[in-house]
């Protein structure tokens, strides 16, 4: 089988990858959607972390496509019912980078909550503005969830580790999963955005989440909230969110996802101080590459039956 890896994966993974037998393996990142497309008919798998698009042009391109496998968590860079219509198996590693994102999460909280960003580039340009960076505590805040699966489950277990109390909105999580989690589950929305004084992002880019929080959505909740986002950009309405800073509804917003990528430079979010941006980082950690790269071979294995 020949396998094309399309974006960056870790290099003993490559190595695992080509050692298979009967697979042969190259890798080629940085592709335009063009440049796949015309590639494509000669690989049986393709390989693909967040940026390569795998649209229904590439599939159709793909006559002899058998598997997609996306390194890391979500699928919404794939068109899945393509791949279907034409039994592509798709598949992905949700679990290899969840500690990852996780502790991105917790450290732009802790970033916001005591303005170390603002604080280290007012330091670096030989200023000493002490009483500008008052900050505040973790300990006794509340943390609203959207999304407790693998990744929030494991931000609710670091925040709950600060004293934070933790209310979680997610649909798919049963009360008694909730409960030994030590997390108040709601089925409104609304009450935890009237509670929470941090609310985190982790849930797939759907039709349904698309702008999800927007202006309706910021008015309900506490003044000064502070919002983190690493999960997929397009759930939270920029232009919204921008508004929302200047009017001092939000306090802090930490993104490293965005509704386009690169940032555009006339996005208003890169102007704005209360702003923490990093540039779709989550998983990259040396720990979390390596556990990703593994799942894969492991994943690609299972899926051929070479084990």
């Amino acid at each position: 089988m020949k396998v094309l890896v399309c974006d960056p994966i870790d290099k003993e993974s490559v190595e695992g990858l080509k050692k298979i037998p009967g697979f042969t393996v190259e890798v080629k990142t940085g592709m335009t959607k063009e440049e796949l497309i015309k590639v494509v008919p000669d690989y049986n798998v393709l390989i693909v972390r967040s940026a390569t698009k795998v649209t229904k042009e590439v599939i159709e391109a793909g006559k002899n496509l058998k598997i997609v496998l996306r390194g890391g968590v979500g699928m919404d860079n794939i068109d899945i019912p393509a791949a279907k219509a034409k039994n592509i198996t798709v598949d992905n590693t949700p679990e290899a980078s969840s500690i990852s994102v996780a502790e991105l999460t917790l450290g732009m909280m802790l970033s916001m909550a005591r303005k170390l960003h603002v604080a280290d580039a007012s330091t670096k340009q030989s200023k000493w503005e002490k009483k500008k960076f008052e900050g505040s505590e973790l300990y006794q805040k509340t943390l609203g969830l959207i999304g407790i699966g693998r990744i929030g489950s494991e931000v609710a277990k670091r925040c709950q580790a600060f004293g934070m109390s933790v209310i979680a909105y997610d649909p798919y999580i049963k009360p008694d999963m909730a409960k030994q989690m030590n997390v108040t589950l709601t089925s409104n929305l609304d009450e935890l955005y009237s509670k929470a004084d941090y609310i985190s992002l982790h849930i797939p880019l759907t039709k349904e989440t698309t702008n999800m929080l927007s202006t309706a959505q910021f008015e309900k909740m506490k003044n000064g909230v502070r919002i983190v986002n690493c999960a997929r950009g397009g759930i939270i309405d920029e232009t919204a969110l921008a508004n929302a800073i200047k009017a001092g509804k939000v306090a802090g917003v930490a993104l490293d996802v965005y509704s386009q990528e690169p940032v555009p430079a006339d996005s208003p979010l890169l102007k704005l101080e209360q702003c923490l941006l990093t540039p779709h980082v989550g998983a990259s950690t040396f720990e979390g590459q390596a556990r990703v790269g593994g799942a894969l071979v492991k994943k690609l294995k299972d899926l051929t039956g070479k084990n």
